[in-house]
């Protein structure tokens, strides 16, 4: 990676973080992160003395997808599906956001920005062709530099929900374990006193 783009990025991503706590933009971060039916044995505890054990289905079923967007101390807004996230649900799923952005425009003289990484969903052709609309919504998507982690601050949200939340537990099938990381989702708001929305799909 180009050095002089990794420190343009990073000064862009700075200087984005000062505007957010000066009111002057609306600053989110946004990522997709999976969960199954079994956790790893890492995220486990037990009693000094006694082996770790952990009883599992064989079945192991499908991986949950949540596609979140947190707006640190605020908001996280999140949805959850059942595998990979296609690049006409990322869209549908920010529209969802755009119209977000455009209440915010309209009610603070804000506009959005959602930080992204370098997932190939995120700048495929379907969604590159929505920017411009999304724009005059209020809403601007800013790219991380690649292998950048980091500095998407969505990444601390995801440790504490897989950390505090849902780790070492067994369910039984995908409904239950959704149950789990809505439950799970709205008990970290309200550690953290930020507030949540989820997105229903038709």
């Amino acid at each position: 990676m180009n050095a002089e783009y990794l420190q343009a990025k990073r000064q862009d991503w700075e200087l984005l973080k000062l505007w957010a706590q000066l009111g002057l933009v609306c600053l989110k971060y946004l990522d997709e992160s999976g969960c199954y039916c079994t956790s790893p044995t890492d995220y486990t505890y037990g009693r000094k003395g006694e082996q770790k054990r952990i009883r599992q289905n064989r079945r192991r079923g499908r991986r949950i997808n949540i596609f979140g967007i947190w707006q640190p101390k605020s908001s996280f807004d999140y949805a959850l599906m059942l595998g990979t996230l296609k690049a006409p649900t990322y869209v549908q799923l920010m529209d969802w956001q755009a119209k977000i952005a455009a209440h915010c425009l309209l009610e603070t003289g804000q506009i959005t920005v959602i930080i992204h990484d370098n997932a190939s969903v995120h700048k495929s052709l379907l969604a590159r062709q929505q920017h411009q609309r999304w724009q005059q919504q209020g809403l601007y998507i800013f790219f991380l530099p690649p292998y950048s982690p980091q500095m998407n601050r969505i990444e601390d949200e995801w440790l504490h929900l897989k950390r505090d939340q849902l780790a070492g537990r067994v369910f039984d099938d995908e409904y239950e374990l959704a149950i789990a990381i809505i439950e799970g989702i709205e008990n970290r708001a309200v550690q953290a006193q930020y507030q949540v929305e989820r997105f229903m799909f038709n």
